[in-house]
C-alpha cells in the first residue's frame, strides 16, 4: 500500500488536526517539509562531516547488558545527540521538534515530557529487519519520529520504512514510505513494528523519541 501524505505544510503551526487525529486512531502520521530545504541542507552537511571525522558508530540492537552488534539485523551508522554535539544547525530543529512535543500532549492528550535522538546513515546495502521501537523491559518511549534528510530521492533507490499496521481481524496492512528530505513521520513506539528495507545509496535520518520521563531519571 502506498503511503498517504497529508498536504505540503512548512510550519509546524500550519499541523493540522488531522496529523493528531490520524496518530491518535491509526497509530501513525506523515507530513511533508516539516523540516525546510535549508533545514535539511544543513544537518544533511553536518551528518557528513561528523561521518568523515569518524565519529558515527555501528547501532546495536537490545538495551543496557543485551546490547550488541548484529549486520544481520541492522546496518546503519548513528551519532546520538548529547551535548558533546556542537552543530549550530541543529537548534532550529529542536525548537521545532520542542514545539512538536508541546502539540502532541495538547492534541493528543499525552504527557510527553523529554526526547532522545541520533542521526542515522545507511550505506549502501544495508537495512534493518522488523522491530519495534519499545523495549520490553523499558516502556518510556512513546511517540517515535523520524525526520528525512534526502533530497531528491526516488523509488528505485530503495531504503523504504515499511510499517506494520495491525488491523481489528488480527491481520496486518503495510505502508511504504520513501524517506524523502523535509519528510516527518511520527508513530507509536508501542504498536507498530517497522523495518527499513534495502538501500541502494547512503540514506541520511533524525531519528528519534518522546519520552515520558526526564532523561535524568530515564538513563
Amino acid at each position: 500500500m502506498e503511503e498517504e501524505l497529508l498536504p505540503n505544510e512548512n510550519t509546524l503551526a500550519n499541523l493540522t488536526g488531522d496529523f493528531f487525529d490520524s496518530l491518535a486512531f491509526q497509530g501513525y502520521a506523515l507530513v511533508k517539509d516539516f523540516l525546510t530545504p535549508e533545514e535539511v541542507q544543513g544537518l544533511q552537511k553536518g551528518i557528513f562531516a561528523q561521518y568523515e571525522q569518524g565519529l558515527l558508530d555501528k547501532a546495536g540492537i537490545g538495551k543496557d547488558g543485551e546490547h550488541h552488534v548484529n549486520k544481520q539485523v541492522r546496518g546503519d551508522l548513528i551519532q546520538w545527540i548529547d551535548s558533546s554535539v556542537d552543530m549550530k544547525e541543529l537548534l532550529p530543529v529542536q525548537e521545532k521538534l520542542k514545539a512538536l512535543r508541546e502539540r502532541l500532549n495538547r492534541e493528543c492528550f499525552l504527557s510527553l515530557k523529554e526526547v532522545e535522538m541520533h542521526f542515522a546513515m545507511y550505506p549502501e546495502g544495508t537495512f534493518y529487519k522488523r522491530h519495534k521501537d519499545q523495549f520490553k523491559q523499558d516502556d518510556h518511549r512513546k511517540i517515535t519520529f523520524i525526520c528525512y534528510l534526502n533530497p531528491y530521492w526516488e523509488a528505485m533507490y530503495g531504503g523504504a520504512l515499511q510499517l506494520y499496521l495491525p488491523q481489528k481481524d488480527g491481520t496486518e496492512q503495510t505502508i511504504q514510505v520513501l524517506p524523502e528530505a523535509g519528510k516527518l513521520i511520527c508513530f507509536r513506539s508501542d504498536l507498530l513494528e517497522h523495518e527499513v528495507l534495502p538501500t541502494n545509496r547512503q540514506r541520511y535520518s533524525l531519528t528519534g523519541w518522546f519520552l515520558d520521563q526526564l532523561k535524568e531519571v530515564y538513563l
